[in-house]
């Protein structure tokens, strides 16, 4: 009977638009939640099929159906916490409950959110206060990432801070300037040894040292422009490590540039980049001279005999003091020396359809088969966007927009309440026929 599918097409408005409210009062009150996803409730009718031409309508009504806008991206805002995350762009934060997880990480365990507050634990692992760990993949000793599976959580781990971790950094390059008198190599020079002596740092953050030595060559006449170049190491009880022959350039568009090194010992000499491949007690220290003909390595000029510039790499053993992510997701570790060293890669995770990501509290998300398989992709690679330190993002909540859509629910939900209200007066006048 049409009059009570209208009864009914009133009930379903009602239920639809109290449907609608629902999602409304959700967005409304997470307005300030950061990384909040606003939800969107979306009407469909229901058509009853009749009879063409059969003059009878019934009314079917309206179903509503909701769903969470995960695609949609709020303002990022700044912060002061090194270690608050967002992410510019597409891609999540790889998250795990803290609860459980000593039985480890697993597919299905994994979470992503957009960003959170993480901050280090008792045992330094950085967690937000609603109990999320962020999880990454630890860098090798020497601050590379190795090649990790991307399409499974099996290597991802905890990131865990020791603040109170110590670290050095040994040093592997050195940049020797000086400048040789050219007076001490004429045949009325003494002849003269002499010395620079060179800090460097070893693998253990030892304070060693290079002991090197300028003896030139005397000539029975005029100016012979060579030297004798000796390099000993501390840390091998003062043993000599290399020796070479330098001969300087005397003409008058090159002078007082190194024209030849000859190795005597120790590494040779490679003129395509001007460096020595120097053996110290730890390893391999590279050494700049300079190329042949460069006036910004070895010099031989005038009657001074100056360091110029000596410059290295490497620090001693330093304090950790800040603990940054970088956008393209490796967590940095600073130390009071001035060394930074990589810690861990916080990949971006991603999957084909977001908005089919299952929705779970504190703003974090599982994989669903309506979402599509997840991948891990380097931050800025693929379609991902970069990770962004000191920041927070906003909730995708438009208040103004909210509050129009509240005022239309209210007059819609009042309407079909007026459907309802009319169709039990027609009623009334039906039942008042047989009076």
């Amino acid at each position: 009977m049409t009059i009570s599918s209208s009864l009914n097409a009133g009930v379903a408005g009602l239920n639809a638009n109290a449907t609608r409210l629902a999602t409304i009062s959700d967005n409304i009150a997470n307005s300030g939640t950061y990384g909040y996803k606003r939800a969107s409730a979306n009407f469909e009718s229901m058509v009853i099929s009749q009879a063409r031409g059969a003059g009878v309508y019934s009314a079917g009504g309206v179903r509503a159906s909701t769903s969470r806008l995960i695609d949609e991206r709020g303002a990022l805002v700044g912060t002061s916490n090194a270690l608050d995350l967002a992410v510019s762009g597409r891609g999540m934060l790889p998250v795990t409950s803290s609860v459980g997880l000593s039985d480890g990480i697993s597919n299905s365990s994994m979470m992503m959110t957009t960003t959170g507050s993480f901050r280090p634990d008792a045992n330094g692992t950085l967690r937000t206060d609603s109990g999320l760990v962020l999880l990454g993949w630890p860098a090798d000793a020497d601050g590379s990432i190795p090649v990790l599976p991307r399409d499974t959580v099996s290597a991802l781990q905890p990131v865990t801070i020791n603040a109170n971790q110590q670290a050095g950094d040994p040093t592997t390059a050195m940049k020797l300037g000086v400048n040789l008198p050219a007076t001490s190599t004429m045949a009325s020079a003494s002849g003269d040894m002499l010395p620079v002596s060179v800090e460097y740092f070893g693998n253990l953050g030892t304070s060693e040292t290079l002991d090197i030595s300028f003896t030139p060559t005397i000539p029975g006449s005029g100016s012979s422009n060579e030297w004798s170049m000796v390099i000993k190491d501390s840390a091998q009880a003062g043993a000599t490590i290399g020796e070479y022959t330098l001969t300087f350039d005397d003409t008058r568009g090159a002078g007082g540039t190194l024209l030849a090194v000859t190795a005597v010992s120790g590494g040779a000499y490679n003129s395509a980049d001007g460096t020595l491949a120097l053996t110290v007690a730890g390893g391999p220290l590279t050494m700049t001279l300079g190329k042949l003909g460069d006036p910004n390595g070895l010099t031989q000029l005038s009657d001074s005999f100056a360091p110029t510039s000596i410059t290295k790499n490497g620090s001693p053993v330093g304090n950790l003091t800040a603990v940054e992510v970088d956008e393209n997701g490796y967590i940095n570790a600073t130390y009071n020396t001035g060394f930074t060293r990589r810690l861990y890669q916080i990949p971006l995770v991603d999957v084909p359809n977001l908005n089919g990501l299952i929705a779970l509290n504190n703003q974090t998300y599982q994989i669903s088969p309506d979402s599509g398989s997840f991948f891990l992709w380097n931050a800025g690679e693929g379609p991902t966007g970069a990770v962004v330190g000191y920041a927070r993002e906003g909730s995708t909540t438009d208040v103004a927009a909210e509050l129009t859509a509240l005022i239309q629910t209210q007059r819609a939900y009042s309407s079909n309440a007026k459907v309802i209200q009319t169709v039990d007066e027609m009623l009334q006048e039906t039942t008042n026929i047989k009076r």
